[in-house]
C-alpha cells in the first residue's frame, strides 16, 4: 500500500485497519468528483481522462458506501449525474462517448450510442438500494435490471458479477433469490467460475470474457450472506478462499490478474485488489 497506493487506497486501508477517519477517504474521492457530479480522472483504472463515467460512479459508489456515507447530498448528486447519461430505456451505458479521445482499456468498446448494461447499472442501483435511497432515476433502472437479468441466457464472469451486485441488494428478495439461483445454474454451466484453483488447467480465461480475467467463488459471493454463496458447497468455497489468502505476495500485496494494457494499470490496480482481498477475507472470517 505504501509503494504503490494512490492517497485513495491508502485512506481506505487506514479507514478498515487502522481505525482511519472516514472524512479522509471522502475527501480523497473527492479528487475525482466533476462538476457534472459524476467522477472521473482513472478512478477506475482502466478508464483515463478527466470525463466523468458510469464505471467510476460504480466505484465510488462502492468507496461512500464502504464509509457508510452513501446517502443524502451524495447520493442526489450522483443520482443527477446518472440521469443525464442514461439511455432511452433509463439504465447507464458501460462507457460514455464523452471518453472518446482519451485511452481505455481495449476490452471496452466505445460507440457513439452505447446501449444500456448491466456492468455499469447493476452495481449502482444495487448500491444505492442498500443505502435504502430513493430518486425517480430508479425505477426504471431497476426494472431495467430485472429484465437483464431474467432474461440472460449466455453472460460473461464481469455481467455475471454486476448482477449480483444488483440481486445482493434488490428490495424484492424472494425474486432476487430466484434470479440469483437460476444466474448460478448459468454461471455454472457456462463454466464462468475456477472452481478448483489448484488445478492449472482451469486457469485458462473463460469463454466470452472480455477482459480475459477468470473469477472465483468469492468474486460472485462477495460475503456469506450473498445468495451466490449458495451456488457453492462448502468445499468449493473453502478452496477458493484457501487460494485468495495464499495469493498474498512478497510485497503483501495480491497480484492483479487483469492483462496489462498500459504502463502503470496494473500499479494501481494492485492496491485495489488487494484492498478486495482483505475485506473478502475478513468478511468470510479468514482475517483476525
Amino acid at each position: 500500500m505504501w509503494l504503490t497506493a494512490r492517497v485513495l487506497e491508502q485512506r481506505r486501508f487506514a479507514y478498515h485497519f487502522r481505525n482511519g477517519p472516514a472524512d479522509a477517504v471522502e475527501t480523497a474521492l473527492s479528487a475525482y468528483r466533476n462538476a457534472d457530479d459524476g467522477y472521473g480522472h482513472a478512478l477506475d483504472p482502466d478508464l483515463r481522462g478527466t470525463v466523468s463515467q458510469p464505471l467510476h460512479v460504480v466505484h465510488a459508489l462502492e468507496v461512500l458506501d464502504e464509509i457508510g456515507r452513501c446517502g443524502g447530498q451524495r447520493a442526489e448528486r450522483i443520482c443527477r449525474y446518472v440521469t443525464a447519461v442514461s439511455t432511452p430505456e433509463g439504465a447507464l451505458p458501460a462507457l460514455h462517448p464523452s471518453l472518446r479521445g482519451f485511452p481505455v482499456a481495449p476490452w471496452l468498446p466505445l460507440v457513439d450510442c452505447p446501449p444500456g448494461d448491466l456492468l455499469a447499472t447493476g452495481p449502482v442501483v444495487g448500491t444505492l438500494h442498500r443505502n435504502e435511497v430513493w430518486h425517480a432515476w430508479l425505477f426504471r433502472a431497476t426494472d431495467f435490471c430485472w429484465s437483464a437479468i431474467e432474461t440472460l441466457d449466455k453472460t460473461h464472469p464481469g455481467e455475471a458479477v454486476a448482477a449480483m451486485a444488483f440481486l445482493d441488494h434488490a428490495p424484492d428478495r424472494a425474486r432476487a433469490r430466484e434470479a440469483a439461483a437460476r444466474l448460478g445454474r448459468i454461471v455454472r454451466e457456462q463454466r464462468l467460475v475456477v472452481l478448483d484453483p489448484g488445478r492449472d488447467p482451469e486457469h485458462a480465461p473463460p469463454s466470452g470474457a472480455p477482459d480475459g480475467e477468470h473469477r472465483f467463488a468469492y468474486d460472485y459471493a462477495r460475503t456469506p450472506q450473498s445468495p451466490a454463496r449458495e451456488w457453492f458447497t462448502d468445499a468449493e468455497m473453502d478452496r477458493a478462499l484457501d487460494f485468495l489468502a495464499a495469493g498474498q505476495q512478497d510485497d503483501g500485496g495480491w497480484p492483479a490478474r487483469r492483462p496489462a494494457w498500459a504502463p502503470g494499470t496494473l500499479l494501481e490496480r494492485r492496491p485495489l485488489v488487494t484492498l478486495d482481498a482483505l475485506l473478502t477475507l475478513r468478511a468470510y472470517g479468514r482475517l483476525v
